[in-house]
Formats: C-alpha cells, structure tokens, sequence
C-alpha cells in the first residue's frame, strides 16, 4: 500500500490491496475480495440488520467485518483461538456466550484453519446462514456440518475466489462487464466440473467400474478403483482380507484409501463393492472435493458372488439392498438409473452432472 498513489476507501478500512493498477505511471491500489464477498452471500442471506459471527482474526476478517458493518449488520462479533483485545471477544476453547449463538446470527465465515469449526455448535446455533471463504478442500468440515444441520450455505471459497478475480479484472482492463454475476457463475461452475471428483456409489455389481471407466474417459477424468487400490496397497485379494480380519479389518482398508483419493481432484472413484456407505467418514471425505452417483442396478440383475463374501448368495444380496438403499439415496447427489446399456447409463450421468454444476 506504501507505494500506490491511490489507495480506494474501502482497501483502506480493510488495511489491504490486492489489486494494483498502473494508470500512466501512478499506482491505484484496490481490494476486489471487498467486493467478492457480499456478492456471494447476499443472494443467501442479508446482513442488515443481523449480528454476523467471524470465526478468526486472519486477513479475511479485517474484509468480512467493513463489509458487514457496510452492509448494515447491528453487531459484528469475533471468535478466535489467540484472543487480542482489539478483536477477539471470546476464546475458541471456551463455549460460545448466548449471545453468539442467537437466532438472529447469519453469517459466520471462516477464517481459520478447517478443524476450528469444532466451536460452532449447531444444535445450538440456530444461524440463518454460514459462509467459507476457504476454497480447497471445495467444501470444508464448516460446510458439510451446515448441510448436515440444514443450515443454509451461502457459498465456499471458490465462488469468492472467482468474483474477486472478475472484479480485478474489470480494474485491469478499465470497464465493467455487462453480467459480472453470471461470469462468475459460469466461471465457478467451470472450475467445479473440471477440478471436482466424481464418485459413483452403488450395490455389488451395479457396473460401477464398467460405467465409470466410460464417464471418466467421457469427462477428462482419471479413473480410480478404490477396490483394486485397497488390493495393490495390501498385497492380498478382497476374499483373503476378509478371510483374515473380517469385515472390519477390510472397512479400516478401504477408509484408509477412500481419505488418500478423495484429497486430491479430477478423479472419477468407482466405490468398490457398495459397503463405503457403511461409515460416516468415507462420506465426508469423498463429499469435500466431490459430488456422488448412485447408480441404480435392478435387484434381479445384479451378480450373486463374484468375488464379494457379503453378496455370496441371492437371500444375503435381498438383505444388503435393503439394508443399504437408503444409505445410497441420502449419500447421493443424484441418482442413475442402470438397467439399459452403458451408454444410457453414462448419458443419463452427464445429464445429473449438467445439472448438478449449473446451480
């Protein structure tokens, strides 16, 4: 900031310019996350009038409390593990006071490393709406316990990312563009389809690794079969892991190698034999940089054995399905029908996936 001639109001109450522009030798300097973040949050959630609850003290929240104030909030409050006087008003290690917690709190992005949203409680939170500013993973633990709670989520930090972007670029270039809003709409979604992980999830036989290797090829995508890495990992087939330590000793495996991929993006993930469902956890990690298919195989055609001791006979196949159906339909972000060809299959995938990025 010490070198630019200009420096706009509102990267001055943020203390903070990220973008410099070069106007005939003299330096201009601005802040286009100043700009990036009401624009992602409104269309969710409107701060005037509310009390907006800022999780850390790191540079985005100096951006997150003018825009607030600006924006009309009644009050701004800050959570912080390292509590300074200017700034923190309660220490994360201690419970929120009730007043943090109160119906009337929208918005509380995170500035702060994933795991320290262990201090928002959302049974006893009650906010209107929450905001990440963190934008990989694509949906941090703060997200998913939002969607877990049926809290409204405004946006992740890819969104914001985007926005800022287009508004430093409507600087650089001297002229606003016609529909900012719906580039970075386009832009975010871009982003998404291309970096994202798509897993598929379904029964034993479900042709989860047949359609997958098509999808992926379809989508630019590397496959991954969890089953045939939770093998080359071990050094031992699925029967005699099971053989050996049972059913849990293989679910430990396979959360092992479902965390591994789902860290990393441009994946398509054929989710093994179906059991994947079983933990929480393997949800959770596949849901933080992916979206998830289940692909739907009739009953009376899906394979008895095959490998897989769980599905070694049609009663023990009956039972699973049942048992599993609904954990598939509530994991899924869409459902696909596969009782025609691959083709159909892979189409009506693509179709979910259009969907699924354009909102």
């Amino acid at each position: 900031m010490e070198y630019c001639t200009y420096i706009d109001p509102r990267a001055k109450a943020i203390g903070a310019v990220n973008t410099v522009v070069n106007k005939n030798g003299l330096l201009y300097g601005y802040n286009t996350d100043y700009l990036a973040l009401p624009t992602c949050a409104t269309p969710t959630a409107s701060i005037c009038g509310k009390t907006v609850l800022i999780l850390g003290t790191g540079g985005t929240h100096n951006t997150t409390s003018a825009v607030a104030r600006d924006k009309g909030a009644a009050r701004v409050l800050t959570v912080s593990r390292r509590p300074t006087p200017p700034k923190a008003s309660s220490p994360m290690k201690k419970p929120l006071p009730a007043a943090h917690t109160s119906s009337s709190t929208p918005l509380p992005p995170e500035c702060t490393p994933t795991w320290a949203c262990a201090v928002w409680t959302w049974q006893n939170a009650r906010a209107g709406a929450v905001l990440d500013v963190v934008y990989n993973p694509d949906k941090t633990e703060l997200i998913l316990r939002a969607e877990e709670a049926g809290v409204p989520v405004a946006v992740g930090g890819l969104e914001m990312l985007v926005a800022q972007a287009v508004y430093a670029a409507e600087y650089f270039l001297s002229r606003k563009f016609d529909d900012a809003a719906g580039e970075i709409g386009r832009i975010t979604a871009a982003l998404r389809r291309d970096m994202l992980n798509v897993a598929l999830i379904g029964m034993p036989s479900s042709g989860k690794s047949t359609v997958g290797r098509a999808l992926a090829e379809k989508l630019g995508k590397k496959f991954i079969d969890l089953d045939e890495e939770i093998v080359k990992a071990d050094g031992r087939s699925i029967p005699d892991i099971f053989a050996a330590e049972g059913e849990d000793g293989f679910r430990a495996k396979e959360s092992a190698q479902t965390a591994r991929f789902a860290k990393e993006g441009r994946q398509l993930l054929s989710c093994g034999g179906g059991g994947i469902i079983k933990r929480g956890g393997n949800l959770r990690a596949l849901h933080q940089n992916g979206v998830l298919l289940f692909l739907d195989r009739p009953l009376d055609a899906l394979t008895v054995g095959g490998g897989r001791p769980l599905s070694s006979s049609t009663e023990a196949l009956k039972k699973m399905e049942t048992e599993r159906r609904p954990l598939y339909l509530a994991a899924a972000d869409a459902v696909i029908p596969n009782s025609g060809t691959v083709e159909d299959a892979v189409t009506a995938a693509m179709e979910a996936l259009d969907e699924i990025f354009s909102h």
